[in-house]
């Protein structure tokens, strides 16, 4: 099956250098629109993977590629994969992006355009070569990964997947806020607003406008066990909302050189305790549960009326087990091994429900994409009743903010895309996404043009700032 006898190679380092070069500066002028190298089946691949990707039609020029050339050339010109590269840019920059390629002593033509018919369109003048949808490649492109995805996890997932190319008019990710990012969130009840105050020498975010005691910042446990690599994130985020994070490893629990009772808040994280093995966030519950000096300091933290509890990712797992001695949470699910039979980690949309949880005050309705790490995300009720009468807080939704159990826009196929649950009081949640990895708009892989510093996920961490007041 071989084509050709040349290798590609590197003849001219400088070259390489000048054209990395020219790319940065490129992209940091803002005239990049994307890129792709060509050297895992040429230019034309690299062509057909950004239309997949973007989902739009592209139309080449074979004749702005190799100008006279034989079918031979032609070929060679589509398909070698020597170093280069595919560069979009707006049409209006296209003379200046060459002229700044050709003054590096760089090789650089226009080859062709987006196009809005969803076809890709190979050209030899007005002579059509090739003229096939997008679709209908994409899912040749894809077939080989659909075919081994069948085979190695649930093929009814696969399936799904695959099927989702069908879909010429998918909107993508977007986002639909119920409230203002940028806003404070309302004050507990009874609670005075005060200036924000000097902020302290060793805090990197300012003070919430609406902490009663100028710079005092609650304490709160950012709870870890061995494995978990969350808990940075975690800290960092609610920093910035205005607590002083303490770092709590439970082994500072079960010797007792730590108390739950010095804190307002504790947050479990996420990440792989126990190396993420079946069960890990049932056996991080179990040694509470089964350790007298453990399950007494939180049983004792849980019944206070004046806390709050947050578990994410294998902390919701932990969290979920702990209903015996968490009130309010009998109807909470456990959370077992996904439908796809895969660890899942994407960017994913999900929906606020209204809810009681402090967490998710003034966000309900909002639809927005969250980073997903998981193996064992699925939440099982006990039964149909206790999936009704769980308080649910978050729920996946399609691209089109719908609830849905298709994978992967449900990555774990949780019933009802059901992912996040709260108690009556609101005070403790449970959560399989990571919020805490997203608080930052340069975190996301995508958002809306005019995004800020804050991404909307902040609102969650002053929500509980603003509770505690």
């Amino acid at each position: 099956g071989q084509m050709g006898n040349t290798v590609p190679d590197l003849d001219d380092a400088q070259a390489l250098k000048r054209f990395f070069n020219a790319v940065q500066a490129l992209n940091r002028d803002a005239q990049l629109l994307a890129y792709h190298d060509r050297s895992d089946g040429g230019v034309f691949a690299a062509a057909c993977e950004m239309a997949f990707a973007a989902h739009c039609g592209l139309t080449l020029d074979v004749d702005a590629l190799c100008a006279g050339a034989e079918a031979e050339a032609q070929l060679a010109a589509l398909f070698n994969e020597e170093l280069g590269a595919l560069l979009q840019v707006r049409a209006e920059d296209r003379e200046a992006v060459l002229a700044r390629l050709r003054a590096e002593d760089l090789q650089a033509q226009a080859i062709g355009s987006p196009n809005d018919s969803d076809e890709i369109r190979l050209m030899r003048g007005a002579t059509p070569l090739l003229a096939q949808t997008r679709i209908e490649l994409q899912r040749v492109w894809s077939e080989t990964t659909w075919r081994m995805q069948a085979l190695r996890d649930n093929p009814e997932c696969a399936q799904q997947e695959y099927d989702r190319i069908l879909d010429a008019n998918d909107p993508g990710l977007h986002a639909h806020l119920t409230f203002d990012p940028s806003a404070s969130p309302p004050l507990k009840k009874g609670v005075a607003a005060q200036p924000p105050g000097e902020l302290p020498k060793a805090a990197k975010s300012p003070l919430p406008p609406f902490s009663k005691g100028g710079n005092v910042r609650p304490r709160i446990a950012i709870l870890r066990e061995q494995g978990v690599n969350g808990q940075v994130e975690m800290a960092a985020a609610f920093d910035r909302a205005g607590f002083d994070a303490t770092d709590v490893h439970m082994s500072d629990i079960i010797s007792g050189r730590a108390t739950l009772a010095d804190y307002k808040g504790a947050v479990a994280c996420g990440g792989f305790s126990y190396g993420d093995v079946l069960g890990a966030g049932e056996g991080w519950a179990k040694s509470i549960l089964l350790n007298a000096r453990a399950r007494d300091e939180f049983g004792a933290f849980f019944g206070r009326g004046d806390v709050f509890a947050l578990g994410v990712c294998n902390g919701c797992q932990m969290m979920s087990n702990l209903h015996q001695i968490i009130p309010g949470t009998a109807h909470w699910p456990k959370f077992l091994k996904n439908r796809s039979e895969q660890f899942e980690a994407r960017f994913v949309m999900v929906e606020v429900t209204e809810n009681p949880s402090l967490f998710f005050a003034g966000m309900a309705g909002s639809r927005m994409a969250v980073a997903t790490a998981h193996g064992e995300g699925r939440a099982a009720f006990a039964d149909a009743e206790a999936q009704a009468k769980a308080l649910v807080a978050l729920r996946f939704v399609d691209n089109r903010g719908a609830p849905t159990e298709t994978y992967p826009a449900n990555p774990n196929g949780s019933p009802a895309g059901i992912t996040g649950l709260t108690t009556a009081d609101g005070r403790f949640t449970i959560l399989m996404p990571h919020p805490e990895r997203v608080f930052r708009s340069v975190q996301q892989s995508w958002h809306p043009q005019g995004w800020v510093e804050d991404s909307p996920w902040m609102r969650m961490f002053r929500n509980a700032r603003a509770w505690v007041g």
